[in-house]
């Protein structure tokens, strides 16, 4: 495998960590304890691989996850959407505006891409990122 596919794998890897990271902490009322060991061994088997430092915005990125799941379920918003059925109307109120939830996970996509872009055009001495001699 090339060096490059491996660094947007080690990209992928944080993201998905973090994601999990951010998953346990918005459920750690119900089953955040019980999800903890995945991001957990996650962790482990990235920070363990020679290289997989040069990922490391990808945690940056993993904040976009959960804003893109927020602006699909308000996709009706803002505000009020009612809907009508043969049993009855049903409304969801409070509804937030989709896109600015989009644009700001967006910005956060682009912001750890950017910076991962960035580390992977600088020199790698002794297996730490951004450190030249």
């Amino acid at each position: 495998m090339t060096s490059g596919k491996r660094d947007w794998l080690y990209f992928a890897g944080w993201l998905l960590t973090g994601a999990g990271y951010l998953l346990v902490l918005l459920t750690v009322l119900s089953i955040g304890i019980f999800i903890l060991p995945i991001p957990l061994i996650g962790t482990l088997a990235l920070a363990t691989r020679r290289g997989a430092l040069r990922g490391l915005p990808g945690l940056i990125s993993s904040t976009s996850l959960p804003l893109f799941l927020l602006a699909y379920l308000n996709r009706d918003g803002p505000g009020t959407y009612c809907t009508s059925s043969a049993g009855g109307r049903s409304c969801t109120e409070g509804l937030l505006d989709p896109w600015i939830l989009l644009a700001v996970g967006l910005l956060a996509l682009a912001a750890g891409v950017a910076l991962f872009l960035t580390i992977r055009r600088r020199p790698v001495v002794s297996g730490v990122p951004g450190h030249s001699m």
